[in-house]
């Protein structure tokens, strides 16, 4: 592993801990099994009400390349100039990382889809949550037909909307803060950033997402990577504390 990612595993994990397992072992009610009473995590994927793939469930993500690099697997990500030189120039070491340290949230993508935690989809009549399980943190994403806001605050998991095209959810976030980190290695992003996912389950223990991102003031096209999540069967989340003032003292006199 890259010193420049090394060094930012450690000092991050110790942080912030989740609490004890909460309904351990409970059986999710529903799911296929095998003969032997395992979850059958081939089997065809559930469909909601209106036919549509179900994509409820606990997810976890299947490796760490993505918790630390979003291009991970990408051939040519098209950075502007200024961008590029940026990344390349970023090296921070653990202590500048202060949306961990001060128990701030991470934000969208780097905690809400390739954090070092599980987190639930769970489809409502006129909106998908995504329930994670690091900082109890939630996104909204609207299916009522609104658009995305034009006037708007940026924030930390920004503005998101969702539809279907088949069998595939596409969910739209623009407004995401410039001071959220993309990745652990610093690909930059401006207020421009536009996100576009695009969630499939092919059967009951799989979802994959082709997470697109457009940001025409660092990027001269958008460029899109493949995350892959596993189902958390008999399992839930479990409630995660974090304490500033226990992180504090880690952190460097400023």
């Amino acid at each position: 592993m890259p010193t420049k990612l090394l060094r930012l595993y450690v000092p991050l994990a110790m942080m912030c801990l989740p609490l004890a397992a909460q309904w351990l072992d409970y059986p999710t009610p529903g799911l296929p099994r095998t003969a032997d009473g395992k979850p059958d995590l081939t089997a065809p994927a559930p469909k909601q009400a209106n036919g549509k793939p179900d994509l409820t469930g606990v997810w976890m993500r299947r490796d760490d390349r993505h918790w630390a690099d979003l291009a991970a697997g990408v051939e040519h990500v098209p950075f502007l100039p200024w961008a590029e030189e940026a990344f390349r120039k970023a090296d921070r070491s653990p202590d500048e990382w202060h949306d961990g340290l001060t128990c701030l949230p991470r934000g969208f993508p780097r905690q809400a889809m390739a954090g070092n935690h599980p987190f639930r989809i769970v489809h409502a009549p006129e909106m998908t949550l995504m329930l994670m399980e690091e900082f109890t943190n939630f996104r909204q994403v609207f299916t009522d037909g609104r658009p995305l806001p034009v006037n708007r605050e940026p924030t930390r998991f920004g503005y998101s909307i969702g539809r279907w095209d088949g069998n595939t959810f596409i969910v739209d976030t623009v407004g995401i803060s410039e001071n959220v980190v993309l990745d652990n290695v610093d690909h930059p992003h401006t207020d421009a950033l536009h996100l576009i996912e695009r969630y499939r389950r092919p059967d009951l223990g799989h979802l994959e997402l082709d997470l697109t991102i457009d940001d025409p003031k660092a990027y001269s096209a958008p460029w899109t990577t493949r995350m892959e999540f596993d189902l958390f069967p008999d399992a839930e989340l479990i409630e995660y504390a974090c304490e500033n003032e226990s992180s504090a003292r880690h952190m460097p006199a400023r």
